[in-house]
């Protein structure tokens, strides 16, 4: 995720389409592995594939077409500009190509996508600054916002045909030493593409979205078992995106509001 503090979006403008809604379905599978940091779930690959090429794809669409000045204008994660965002993006969802370019990783302990964003020097100071650097770094050197939108097209379409081919138990490695399924690996993508596409959406001035696909996924990954998201919606009378944008700290949140959701044992991740 990114540095900084961020700008709080509109909740009333988000829109998810009727296709979206429809295609939100899916089977989780019943199975599970025991993991140094939280129980891997192992969902069924393919709603996984299909959600980080859902919203990858609903990103592309939502950026293209914007004229230059877009992309230079200041985002919600500063420093960056909409443009150093979008490379910070693209570095994300490229990292799955690397991984699965190696060799599969020795036995050992697994790392959910919930100990994936744990605290600790993975987002620290120094971290932090490495992400902003790497990030403006690529950001100029493709120049112009069309490019950096074609790049990360390229690079999340080269992910998502990697990913949809490997198995369902395939196990990588992260940059920061992680051992972790491939398909957990992914959840934390969707969470970069969906989380920061609100934050795009801020920084373009556009009506923000996120697919339904997407928000499903995110629902699992930030609440405990046992507590689904119709529960928390229910009480808080919010919509599902607007509670993973609120359990990001896209929205700040009200001292009530921080009660309930610690009350519902909602996992608050490390993100930057």
């Amino acid at each position: 995720m990114s540095p900084g503090t961020h700008r709080p979006y509109n909740p009333d403008q988000v829109h998810s389409s009727a296709a979206d809604r429809a295609n939100a379905g899916g089977t989780r599978s019943s199975r599970h592995r025991s993991g140094r940091h939280g129980t891997v779930q192992l969902v069924a690959s393919g709603i996984v594939v299909d959600a980080f090429r859902a919203e990858a794809e609903r990103l592309s669409e939502m950026v293209s077409g914007n004229d230059e000045a877009g992309f230079t204008a200041p985002s919600p994660c500063p420093p960056w500009t909409v443009g150093e965002l979008l490379y910070h993006v693209r570095i994300a969802v490229g990292r799955v190509t690397g991984m699965l370019a190696e060799p599969e990783p020795a036995e050992g302990p697994l790392v959910s996508a919930v100990g994936y964003y744990r605290p600790g020097q993975r987002f620290s100071s120094a971290s932090n600054m490495e992400r902003i650097t790497d990030a403006r770094k690529g950001a100029t050197a493709l120049a112009t916002g069309t490019a950096i939108v074609r790049d990360f097209e390229q690079a999340w379409r080269e992910s998502w045909a990697l990913a949809r081919a490997a198995p369902q138990d395939r196990v990588v490695r992260t940059r920061h030493g992680d051992r972790m399924l491939l398909t957990e690996f992914l959840r934390t993508r969707v969470l970069e593409l969906a989380v920061h596409g609100l934050d795009l959406a801020t920084g373009l001035g556009r009506q923000p979205w996120m697919t339904a696909a997407a928000a499903s996924v995110l629902a699992g990954l930030l609440l405990p078992a046992g507590t689904t998201a119709q529960m928390l919606l229910d009480e808080t009378g919010w919509d599902q995106i607007t509670m993973i944008a609120k359990t990001t700290r896209r929205i700040p949140l009200t001292a009530a509001e921080t009660t309930l959701i610690e009350r519902h044992g909602v996992h608050w991740l490390a993100l930057g």
